[in-house]
């Protein structure tokens, strides 16, 4: 079998790079963050794979497909139909559930159709998302979100104040507009001063065509009382909305388990239809394991042809390490590791052969234990005749390759060039990082020790049942323990009540293309007052988003021509060359360089460049300090990892220097190389020396034998963990038998 060959790929930061990779085989791409792997990977070599694919649709079916340009690269020959298995949390609301994505639910509903007893229905009126089986009260959602009144309403001021106390309901606003517009009200009244018909025509008049409205009032549109409309948008529709504003509309919505379905979604009817004693929902609420148990008790010969092969899929999500999640539970809730353990199970049963598997990080959020299943799973995709290529810092998952790639050597501008190619046992001989990282011996650090201890507990939550544990204060704790034994669950209950806790998650931060690492940290004012000063132009004409921007593309750098049926063409803007600005802008230089070249400049170049401006400088050098430098200062912050916005949110609080307060960190390793996790564990020991406390939930075992203090949470997962196997030192937790956190820590410091 031929080679997929690729020629002379310059896509972000690579260097022309040129490379074969071997056909039905394993090949892993490592290298340190930032080095160019996911350029090579995805917006090479996937990207390529699926345009092409996409080109051999009628041109009505591509105008529905997602849009690949064609990536800068000569050539890639033998290139197979790729199938790209990335961390992107599964979208969806509160109707997709596990069952509902994974079509296991399906299955669930035939079951209950054909052997529950009374007969009520069809297998599609089992479903919670259709109108004959969902609770009339909840709409199938469970529970039901009541509007607090006094929370949407500031009764002490006007519609001209900002009344409707909502962020997009103010005057400005064009929602707020469609009250102040509308002639119903006196708008410099105040809300307390409203009768009762002016109150019920501002909350609850239904859609509306006014009469005689005023001429600001739109011709063809419709009033609708504010508690009507918010229902709508924010309830009804539970997506994009709700998510934009959660903070906000968990102050406005009191939510509450639905008192007629009592969670389960379905109307009476349906939940009346029971098999050995179960209504339909109780099963879906059950554990996946719970489930199997449940149906290896099922005798109906006329069920069999359904039983058998909902088995094998309910045993397929226990074997990649899911076993402890429901059917029911809802896709929002799932971290990025378990709903890419979920997209990956959908190709096991696949009868497609010839593809090329195109994995990202499957290690995260994933204990090293459950690590062993997931690599049966990648190796039983590649026997099935796939070709699969993994991009993975994790070295239980490098082991198993039967090619390697190494990026390197550096990240960003240092980056983008192939550094080794070959097997496990050549990378380790090799003078590469990631060779001479997978090659150190590891100890456990002797540990600080701590005169004062944090309570936390006890929490019963989930599957975590009256727990309570101590921490040290002023130390590094790492809590360990397989996805879904109850880390998370222990540690957010247990200190949701202690004071002076900063929780820096992997959590998108909400941003646009137009927002970079300087608009997040306050520092792109800065920049634009710096240019000002020296250069005698206005302020406002630096920011390519106002006077600065270049007007044929208007700040975006790029133009996107709408072809009808065609795709969507982008090109990069002929007047400014994709720098945002106008000629004016460029033409004014610090040093030599225009705002648009420090902008492409990374965080390590911008600190020499910057070497005389405190307030930049610190900002930069806190980026820096996190493991970020290869970043460029203009990189749009929607272009980043989990990891890395983790990291932009940590280099805040090391601008400010904050001290006496407890840092938890949920996976901070996601993402990193091992090199640079030792620029993250001496940030952690920063933090600690300047008076704080470091929480880690992490799985990797670097961090745990740098830690001062572990408690291990299991043995596994859902029902059969929420226990506290150990708390204490490290050393301690190689002496407990049930603990697999044990088992390989002991195998880790002794390899």
């Amino acid at each position: 079998m031929k080679n997929i060959i690729i020629k002379g790929a310059r896509q972000n930061n690579l260097k022309n790079v040129s490379l074969s990779l071997p056909k039905h085989q394993l090949t892993v791409f490592t290298g340190k963050s930032g080095s160019g792997k996911s350029s090579l990977v995805f917006s090479t070599i996937a990207a390529e794979s699926e345009r092409l694919l996409n080109e051999t649709y009628s041109t009505y079916i591509q105008n529905q497909l997602t849009h690949y340009e064609k990536p800068d690269v000569d050539s890639i020959q033998n290139l197979p139909v790729s199938m790209v298995i990335g961390q992107k949390r599964l979208g969806g609301n509160s109707r997709s559930t596990v069952g509902t994505i994974s079509d296991i639910y399906s299955a669930v509903r035939l079951l209950w159709s054909r052997i529950g007893q009374p007969f009520v229905g069809y297998s599609n009126e089992f479903s919670f998302n259709n109108s004959a089986g969902m609770c009339e009260r909840c709409q199938g959602l469970g529970y039901v979100e009541e509007i607090d009144i006094d929370e949407l309403l500031d009764y002490d001021k006007s519609l001209n104040e900002h009344g409707i106390n909502f962020p997009t309901f103010g005057p400005d606003h064009w929602r707020g507009k469609s009250y102040t517009h509308s002639g119903l009200f006196d708008n410099d009244k105040k809300l307390k001063e409203y009768s009762k018909e002016e109150m019920h025509q501002l909350l609850y008049l239904e859609p509306t065509k006014l009469t005689n409205p005023p001429e600001e009032w739109p011709r063809t549109a419709k009033y609708e009382g504010v508690v009507y409309r918010f229902r709508r948008l924010f309830i009804i529709n539970d997506g994009y909305e709700k998510s934009r504003w959660p903070d906000e509309y968990e102050r406005v919505v009191t939510t509450m388990v639905c008192p007629n379905c009592h969670g389960k979604r379905l109307n009476q009817r349906i939940l009346s239809c029971k098999i050995n004693g179960a209504d339909i929902a109780d099963f879906t609420n059950q554990s996946i394991v719970e489930n199997i148990l449940f149906l290896d008790y099922l005798t109906d010969k006329t069920a069999a042809y359904i039983v058998k092969p909902l088995k094998q899929q309910l045993q397929s999500l226990v074997d990649i390490g899911l076993g402890y999640l429901t059917l029911g539970r809802e896709t929002p809730t799932l971290s990025g590791g378990e709903s890419q353990r979920i997209k990956l199970i959908r190709h096991l049963s696949s009868p497609l052969t010839d593809l090329v598997y195109i994995i990202d990080e499957p290690s995260v959020g994933l204990h090293p234990e459950d690590i062993e299943n997931i690599n049966r799973i990648i190796m039983s995709i590649r026997d099935k005749g796939n070709t699969v290529i993994v991009v993975e810092h994790d070295p239980d998952i490098i082991k198993i390759a039967d090619h390697i790639v190494d990026v390197g050597p550096g990240a960003g501008k240092n980056g983008g060039r192939i550094t080794f190619e070959g097997t496990y046992d050549q990378l380790l001989d090799s003078h590469t990082a990631t060779g001479q990282e997978l090659k150190e011996k590891h100890q456990l650090k002797v540990p600080r020790s701590s005169q004062e201890m944090i309570h936390i507990g006890p929490v019963t939550k989930n599957n975590v049942k009256n727990v309570e544990v101590y921490l040290p204060k002023n130390a590094i704790s790492v809590i360990t323990g397989v996805a879904g034994s109850g880390k998370s669950t222990l540690i957010k209950t247990g200190f949701k009540q202690i004071k002076n806790v900063i929780f820096i998650d992997q959590k998108a931060i909400n941003v646009s293309n137009r927002s970079n690492i300087l608009t997040y940290t306050n520092t792109f004012d800065e920049l634009r007052a710096f240019f000002s000063k020296e250069t005698g132009l206005k302020k406002s004409m630096f920011s390519y988003n106002s006077e600065g921007a270049c007007p044929n593309c208007k700040g975006k750098g790029i133009l996107k021509t709408e072809l009808a049926f065609m795709p969507d063409f982008s090109q990069v803007c002929e007047v400014c060359h994709g720098t945002r600005y106008r000629q004016e802008v460029l033409d004014a230089k610090v040093d030599g360089y225009s705002i648009a070249d420090v902008l492409q400049l990374t965080v390590e170049e911008g600190i020499n460049y910057f070497n005389t401006h405190h307030k930049i400088l610190e900002i930069l050098k806190s980026l820096a300090a996190t493991g970020l430098g290869y970043m460029t200062l203009g990189q749009s912050l929607d272009t980043l990892s989990g990891g890395e916005i983790q990291r932009v949110k940590l280099s805040e609080y090391l601008i400010n220097q904050v001290t006496d307060h407890i840092f938890i960190f949920d996976e901070p390793t996601t993402g990193l190389h091992e090199r640079d996790i030792h620029v993250l564990i001496e940030l952690f020991n920063q933090l600690v020396d300047e008076g704080n406390t470091v929480v880690l939930i992490e799985h990797n075992l670097s961090m745990m034998t740098e830690s001062d203090w572990l408690i291990d949470m299991g043995p596994a997962a859902g029902q059969q963990g929420g226990r506290l196997l150990y708390s204490g030192y490290p050393e301690g937790v190689l002496s407990i038998q049930d603990s697999v956190t044990g088992k390989h820590l002991s195998n880790y410091i002794q390899k």
